[in-house]
């Protein structure tokens, strides 16, 4: 039994343990997610991840890393479904003027859940893959903004960030 905002008793049991939801019932459509992010740092900085280190291009390793997020989601979130996916896309656009890389990833699948939770994953794995590399030359980089922009199929409906 729970407690209200009264002290009145609820009926309601509260479950302690977690559990996945079900979605067997769910019909399989067609599902799309898109999300972003930027990670900022000095404009000498962002140069240095462009022109590539002696560990090579931490660009290109951003995207794989990212790729690598999307497969490995429901290894690292707990309510995560295995989904079955389609394609994956990830995209990172330095900025080198204004020391700004954008990560951009989109997830595509047919399964009987979404895959916004892919797309986010992606975007931060691939940023903290460009974090790690960047700390070297600018303690002070960050990463901001990791958000959905766009999701689409499933009951829930589109969404498109405003």
């Amino acid at each position: 039994m729970t407690t209200g905002e009264n002290g009145e008793r609820t009926g309601r049991r509260v479950e302690r343990g977690a559990r996945m939801v079900e979605v067997g019932a769910k019909e399989i459509t067609d599902r799309e997610a898109e999300a972003e992010c930027v990670v900022t740092m000095a404009s000498e900085a962002c140069a240095q991840l462009v022109a590539g280190t002696p560990k090579g291009n931490p660009v290109e390793a951003s995207r794989v890393a990212g790729l690598m997020g999307v497969k490995r989601t429901p290894d690292l979130l707990p309510f995560c479904h295995p989904v079955a996916v389609t394609g994956a896309e990830v995209h990172v656009e330095p900025d080198e003027a204004t020391g700004r890389i954008r990560v951009w990833t989109r997830v595509r699948a047919r399964d009987r859940t979404g895959v916004e939770m892919e797309a986010l994953t992606a975007a931060a794995v691939a940023a903290l893959s460009l974090y790690d590399t960047a700390k070297a030359f600018d303690r002070g980089t960050r990463i901001d903004g990791l958000r959905l922009l766009a999701k689409s199929g499933g009951t829930s409906g589109d969404y498109s960030a405003p």
